[in-house]
C-alpha cells in the first residue's frame, strides 16, 4: 500500500474515533509505571498501568498478543474479547503499529516464562499517522537515519544503546572532575572576537548592539580568565563550532571537554588523561580492554610519549624553523603527493599529521614536541624555544585530546597573537583579543589546559567508525 493511502486511512481512523467520543490524543492515567519497574516488582496477578508504543500485534480470533515498548524495555500484551469486552476489543484490533497506548491489566507469566500483561482496559494516547520502518530491516537509508533519528532509535536497540552510553560517558566525566574538586562553569557561545587559532568561525550579527558576533571555536580564553580570578580548577562541557569540512571525524557543531588546572603543566594533563579515559571504560564497559573496529585496545597503564618533531625530522627531514616552501619541497622529495602553491606552515603540518595517522598504532600514544609556531597559547620548552610544551593524544589512530602548559606571559602572548593573524588571508583576518591580554596582565598562575573531543571519545567507547553515529542530530544538507 502506498504511503499516502496509509496516512489517509489512519487519519480516517482518527476522525472515526472522535465521532465515537474517543480522544485519540488522550492523557496518561495516573499510577503508570515503567515496564522495567513492572518486571522488577513482578507479582502474579499484580494490577499495573503501563504506557508505551505498540510494536507488533498477532491476532487469533477473539484473542490477541501484542508487544508494548517504552524507554526501559518491552513486554508482551494478552488481549481477550471475553475479558475486555467487545467494544474495547474492537478499539484494540483497530490500533496500528506505532500507536502509543496506556494499558491497564494484571501481570502473569506464560507457560514459556514470558512476562505478560493481561489487558483489562486501554486508552489511546497518541495515534501514529505514519508507519514505522519495516520491522526486520529497519532504516537502511543512511540519510533518513540521521534526519529522522527518532525512527532510527525506535527501530534499533543498538542505536538507542549508543546514545544511552553517550549520556553515561558525559555523566562519568562530570563525576570524575567534581570528585577532584573541579568547578563546572559555563562561558559564552557568542564571541565578539573570532578566536580559535586557525579555525574558521561561523559569523552572525547582533541587531541591538549593531555588531558582528562569532560562534565559539573554543571556550579556552574565558576559562583561563577564571584562573586569573582565582578559580584554580575549572572545566566546561561545551558546544563549539567550526565552519569547516565534514567527515567521519568532523562535524561543524561538536562537543568538547575543556579543563584548566592552576599550578600544573602538560605533564599533569597527561596523567589526567591516563586516569580519566580508562576509568570511563571500566565504569561503562566493565573493562579497560576495549574493541574498536575489530582491533583490541588496552587503555590501562602509562601511555608512550613520541616526539612529533623527532618523527617528522626522521621521516621528512622537516625542522621547526623551516619555511613553508622548504617543508613542501621536503615532503615532495620524500615522495608525498601534497598540494602545491601558497600554504601556511600550519596547513602543511596538518597535512603531515594526516600522513602520520596512516598506519598509526591503535593503542594510546601521546605526541609531544609540537612546533611553537603551531601553538600560540602554549609555553615553550626551556631548552628549545622552537618546541612547545604541548601534546596530542591519539587512540585508534585519531586525535582524542590536545593539551599544553598554558602561556601566561601577557607580553609574549600579544606578540604571538599579532604574529598569528599577520599571515591569514584577507577573508580570514582576525583581531587580537585585547580582553584576554588584559586579563593576563593581572597575572595568571602557571597552568595546564586539556581539551578532549567528547564525540570522538564516544566513538571510541561505542565502537563507531563515524562521528555522525554518535551525534543525535548531525548537520546535514538542506533537503530540496
Amino acid at each position: 500500500m502506498e504511503l499516502i493511502e496509509i496516512i489517509k486511512q489512519r487519519k480516517d481512523k482518527v476522525s472515526a474515533l472522535k465521532q465515537k467520543g474517543i480522544e485519540p490524543f488522550a492523557k496518561v492515567l495516573s499510577g503508570r509505571i515503567t515496564i522495567k519497574e513492572a518486571r522488577d516488582g513482578y507479582q502474579e496477578n499484580k494490577p499495573v498501568i503501563l504506557a508505551g508504543r505498540l510494536m507488533s500485534r498477532r491476532q487469533h480470533g477473539k484473542a490477541c498478543f501484542a508487544d508494548l515498548k517504552d524507554s526501559t524495555g518491552k513486554i508482551q500484551v494478552y488481549v481477550k474479547q471475553d475479558l475486555i469486552g467487545q467494544e474495547k476489543f474492537a478499539v484494540f484490533a483497530d490500533l496500528d503499529i506505532g500507536d502509543i497506548v496506556c494499558m491497564q491489566g494484571e501481570l502473569f507469566n506464560t507457560h514459556t516464562g514470558e512476562l505478560t500483561i493481561k489487558l483489562n482496559d486501554l486508552t489511546l494516547l497518541a495515534k501514529s499517522l505514519r508507519p514505522l520502518p519495516e520491522k526486520w530491516h529497519g532504516l537502511k537509508d543512511v540519510d533518513i537515519r540521521y534526519r529522522q533519528r527518532y525512527l532510527d532509535i525506535i527501530s534499533s536497540d543498538e542505536v538507542k544503546t549508543i546514545f544511552e552510553r553517550r549520556s553515561r560517558i558525559v555523566s562519568g566525566i562530570r563525576k570524575f572532575f567534581d570528585d577532584r574538586g573541579y568547578l563546572e562553569v559555563e562561558t559564552p557561545m557568542m564571541h565578539t572576537v573570532a578566536g580559535g587559532a586557525a579555525g574558521r568561525p561561523f559569523k552572525t550579527f547582533h541587531n541591538e548592539y549593531n555588531m558582528d558576533l562569532y560562534l565559539r571555536i573554543a571556550p579556552e580564553l574565558y576559562l583561563k580568565e577564571l584562573l586569573v580570578a582565582g578559580l584554580d580548577r575549572v572545566y566546561e562541557i561545551n558546544r563549539s563550532f567550526r565552519n569547516e569540512g565534514v567527515s567521519t571525524k568532523h562535524n561543524p557543531e561538536f562537543t568538547m571537554l575543556e579543563v584548566y588546572t592552576a599550578y600544573a603543566d602538560y605533564e599533569d594533563m597527561m596523567r589526567l588523561c591516563e586516569e580519566l579515559i580508562p576509568k570511563l571504560a571500566q565504569d561503562i564497559l566493565g573493562t579497560t580492554k576495549i574493541q574498536y573496529q575489530g582491533k583490541e585496545i588496552e587503555l590501562a597503564g602509562s601511555w608512550p610519549r613520541v616526539s612529533f618533531a623527532g618523527v617528522i625530522k626522521e621521516k621528512f627531514d622537516i625542522n621547526p624553523d623551516d619555511s613553508s616552501e622548504i617543508m613542501l619541497a621536503k615532503l615532495t622529495k620524500a615522495g608525498r603527493n601534497v598540494p602545491q602553491g601558497k600554504l601556511t606552515r600550519s596547513q602543511i603540518v596538518k597535512i603531515v599529521e594526516d600522513i602520520l595517522e596512516e598506519g598509526m598504532s591503535f593503542n594510546p600514544v601521546f605526541f609531544t614536541d609540537y612546533f611553537t609556531h603551531l601553538c600560540p597559547l602554549a609555553k615553550t620548552r626551556k631548552d628549545n624555544p622552537l618546541i612547545s610544551e604541548r601534546f596530542e593524544l591519539f587512540i585508534a589512530g585519531f586525535e582524542i585530546a590536545n593539551a599544553y602548559s598554558e602561556l601566561n606571559d601577557p607580553i609574549e602572548q600579544k606578540r604571538r597573537f599579532i604574529e598569528e593573524i599577520k599571515d591569514l588571508p584577507a577573508e580570514e583576518q582576525k583581531t587580537v583579543d585585547e580582553d584576554y591580554v588584559l586579563a593576563l596582565e593581572h597575572a595568571m598562575p602557571p597552568a595546564g589546559g586539556l581539551g578532549i573531543g567528547i564525540d570522538r571519545l564516544v566513538m571510541l567507547l561505542t565502537d563507531q567508525a563515524s562521528i555522525r553515529d554518535v551525534i543525535l542530530f548531525p548537520l546535514l544538507r538542506r533537503q530540496e
